[in-house]
């Protein structure tokens, strides 16, 4: 049963300005604003985990930069997850309601790491940004198109740097790649081929039922956050929520931000213009394919397109599968050449162009070049662009704790690989192909069965966040946020 006690459902817009009438009076002075002759108290940023478990464990610990930062505060709803962290930072003070941890610590914060379930992302981010803290948020950025594009907002307005945490970005590897393309190694590319293995975890799979006792220690009201409420249960927590939609975004929103995000880099994209898709079925029944909408499906193949950009002067598309669907070789690739090395082929990119095919890994890993004529090109072992050894995660959070030192706007500020003006846009795009997955998935009784009506093409329209042609997809664009959570 939903928690009566309406202290913990207080709004984030009365949190923020109880908030900032708290710590107001004492915000940190930015380093970079304190004057010639002047230095800060102390050259290290004082960090936060929200999400301190799971990825949120090397978050927070690679933004620390073994010592560079301090770690004054951890927020987890289950401190058993967070076990690591605690050991790993005795000192910090715990808490498992971030809104809690925001208003105490608040002068105390110069930056925040949120690496909670996707569905939480776009609230906490917005109020730690409100309260003018620097933010890394996990990715995929949000759970759906319209929060990404508030927090893209946000942080222009609030002048706080921010990345999304899909490390690949940060891989020099794809500079190698922007190179190529940039030379016209490959000419204009028409078509981008992009696969992962996931979901790895349960998916297609009937909504959990039953009502198992809670471990002892959990703050479900916290980790259902603005989520539609359901019961605890270890169908959801604490992994398994990837595969359903109140909480999170499927194999898209898991791998989607790390290999869309080289094409996207490379080809200079922005908001596509169309998107369709089709899905697998699970039939336990003769005929009757399983129909769940709160879940994500088995599998999914979804095909996306672009205009032609600045970049790449061809009009594009874009095909996604999942669920370990691959593509098949395109000629140009020797038919006993893997189309990756990833995990036997698990997760891989291919951009094929009028001259030549560039195929990459996830992150950006073992570019190389296919030509008809049967030449190969690979990256020099012993090239500019090889990843540095010596940084976790190709200093992605490294680099941002340093961007935050020298403040909004600054070089070290614009050059992050994937701040909120990135990976916004790369975000929503990701999040289109599940907007068309689930608009596949509405339906309506027609005769002795249903009629499918959402199966269709999409036409987008990015600039107002709209499908023009279909308006009952519209509603998967943003979410209905649970009593007393909003995103304002």
């Amino acid at each position: 049963m939903k928690p009566k006690n309406k202290n913990l459902s207080v709004s984030r817009r009365d949190f923020v300005q109880k908030s900032a009438m708290a710590v107001g009076s004492f915000f940190i002075v930015p380093r970079h604003v304190i004057g010639k002759g002047y230095t800060a108290p102390s050259d290290k940023l004082n960090l936060a985990a929200i999400g301190a478990g799971g990825k949120g464990t090397g978050d927070i610990y690679n933004s620390y930069n073994n010592g560079a930062n301090n770690v004054v505060a951890l927020c987890d709803v289950d401190y058993k997850q967070a076990a690591k962290s605690i050991e790993r930072f005795p000192n910090a003070t715990k808490y498992k309601d971030w809104r809690e941890m925001l208003s105490k610590e608040g002068k105390n914060i110069d930056a925040v790491t949120i690496s909670t379930p996707d569905h939480n992302h776009a609230i906490i981010a917005m109020a730690a940004m409100q309260l003018g803290k620097h933010v890394y948020v996990q990715k995929p950025l949000t759970h759906n198109i319209y929060e990404a594009r508030m927090l893209t907002e946000a942080a222009r307005k609030y002048k706080v740097v921010t990345q999304m945490g899909n490390q690949g970005a940060s891989n020099p590897a794809q500079l190698q790649m922007v190179e190529w393309f940039n030379k016209g190694l490959v000419g204009p590319i028409h078509t981008v081929q992009i696969w992962t293995n996931r979901p790895v975890w349960p998916q297609g799979i009937p909504v959990p039922s039953g009502k198992p006792d809670m471990p002892e220690g959990i703050a479900w009201e916290q980790w259902v956050g603005p989520a539609q409420w359901v019961d605890y249960h270890p169908g959801y927590h604490p992994f398994k929520w990837r595969g359903w939609w109140n909480f999170g975004t499927g194999a898209l929103g898991d791998i989607g931000c790390h290999t869309i995000d080289t094409p996207f880099r490379v080809l200079g994209l922005n908001y596509p213009t169309e998107v369709e898709c089709s899905i697998g079925s699970v039939f336990l029944k003769d005929w009757n394919p399983e129909w769940i909408p709160e879940g994500c499906p088995p599998s999914a193949a979804v095909e996306i397109k672009f205009p032609a950009t600045a970049k790449n002067k061809s009009p594009m598309k874009m095909i996604w599968m999942d669920g370990g669907l691959r593509p098949f070789h395109p000629d140009w690739i020797p038919a006993n050449e893997p189309l990756s090395t990833d995990g036997n082929g698990a997760n891989g990119v291919l951009m094929i162009g009028s001259k030549g095919i560039i195929a990459c890994d996830m992150y950006g890993n073992n570019p190389k070049i296919y030509y008809k004529n049967g030449d190969k090109v690979v990256m020099a072992k012993d090239s500019k662009y090889a990843a540095p050894v010596n940084l976790p995660e190709y200093g992605h959070q490294i680099y941002w704790t340093e961007a935050c030192k020298a403040g909004f706007g600054s070089d070290k500020h614009k050059a992050l690989t994937s701040s909120f003006d990135y990976s916004g846009p790369l975000t929503e795009t990701v999040l289109m192909g599940n907007l068309a997955i689930r608009s596949y998935m509405l339906r309506k009784p027609q005769g002795n069965g249903f009629d499918y009506y959402g199966r269709k093409k999409l036409l987008w329209d990015g600039t107002n966040m709209k499908i023009t042609n279909f308006d009952d997809a519209n509603q998967f664009v943003t979410r209905q946020y649970r009593d007393g959570w909003k995103l304002v």
